[in-house]
């Protein structure tokens, strides 16, 4: 991999001191170069770069979108036009030419119910099918987006990981350097916060959380509907439309929430620290000379530690940040709605929403 032209593309301020000394394979030969904050960070982005983008969720979007959309017109037919198929079915079977002709007759019935008999009926039948599929592909397109991008973030996450491992390092081809000096650790705090600011923030953050309320809402229309007693959810086309966009939304969101919670858990990197204090304490019994110098690094690690349990946001919906009043939201409703089925069972009062939670 070529580093230094990656790092040519970078800022020309790095000076030599802000340097570390870093392990490199090149064609299975390990080598020891010096790369700065923003070169290895280069690398990492290069090597996420150069991996090939999935379009598994985007198809998916799409189809979904379909679906979406030729729903009313499927639900239009509400089975009228079947009666008489299975014997239609029968006599096609025997080569009748009258069968034949009955079963054309069937299907121009058919779309006859799907479009209706006018050319207007049909333009607006087809114009509002091809909206509502402009629109859902618009919003899944969106949410499709977001996923790449946390995927993107999960990739950055998980090779920045591998830097002080010297056989993950090996395996996914980035360099390698130990967390056993005050500027090593300066440049991995550095690595740090430069792959975490990369891409797209707030606008995905806003995506994330806009979709998390819409199925919100959605799941609580789906469930008044479900309280009511008067008809069944079949029954209504809303209530299976919002049935469907419960089910699309909701595996975006568990993909959402999965890539949060790794990523999270990759920048956490507390066992890294961990380990790398324990090298130290193993190198202070080797090389006595260099005692003060290392004990000034273990003290380094051990605030670096402290400040990134501190830097933990609290408002987080299972990994997706999240801002206040979305937590806040969501914690009052779905705690409040589990008080009132509780207080249903049990016979008293609960008020679990005045609960305080971390």
């Amino acid at each position: 991999m070529d580093f230094y032209g990656v790092s040519s593309l970078l800022h020309p301020s790095c000076c030599s001191s802000d340097k570390v000394s870093c392990t490199i394979w090149e064609e299975g030969d390990a080598k020891k170069v010096d790369l700065s904050a923003l070169d290895i960070s280069a690398a990492i982005i290069a090597k996420v770069d150069a991996l090939p983008d999935s379009t598994d969720y985007l198809n998916g979007g799409v189809i979904a979108a379909s679906l979406v959309a030729v729903l009313p017109l499927l639900y239009r037919l509400n089975g009228e036009p079947f009666t008489q198929l299975g014997s239609h079915v029968q006599l096609l079977c025997s080569f009748n030419l009258s069968a034949i002709s009955q079963i054309v007759v069937l299907v121009c019935d058919v779309f006859d119910v799907i479009l209706g008999k006018t050319f207007l009926e049909k333009f607006v039948v087809i114009s509002a099918a091809l909206q509502r599929f402009v629109m859902g592909s618009g919003f899944l397109f969106l949410m499709a987006i977001a996923e790449r991008t946390f995927k993107q973030r999960f990739l950055y996450a998980k090779l920045f990981s591998h830097l002080t491992s010297s056989r993950r390092a090996r395996r996914s081809d980035v360099p390698h350097f130990r967390l056993n000096k005050v500027r090593n650790i300066k440049t991995w705090l550095s690595v740090r916060s430069f792959i975490k600011k990369r891409g797209p923030q707030h606008s995905i953050d806003c995506i994330v959380s806009a979709s998390f309320m819409i199925t919100l809402f959605l799941v609580s229309v789906l469930c008044m509907e479900l309280v009511k007693e008067s008809q069944s959810i079949h029954q209504s086309l809303y209530n299976i439309e919002v049935l469907c966009w419960c089910l699309v939304l909701g595996v975006f969101l568990l993909r959402f929430m999965t890539l949060g919670s790794k990523i999270n858990r990759k920048y956490r990197s507390l066992s890294v620290l961990i380990t790398e204090q324990i090298n130290l304490y193993l190198q202070m019994e080797q090389k006595p000379s260099k005692k003060e110098e290392l004990l000034l690094s273990n003290n380094v690690l051990k605030l670096a530690a402290d400040l990134l349990k501190e830097l933990e946001s609290p408002f987080k919906i299972s990994g997706v940040s999240a801002n206040p009043i979305l937590y806040n939201l969501t914690k009052l409703v779905v705690l409040s709605a589990i008080s009132g089925v509780l207080s249903e069972i049990l016979g008293f009062k609960l008020k679990l929403h005045k609960l305080k939670l971390s």
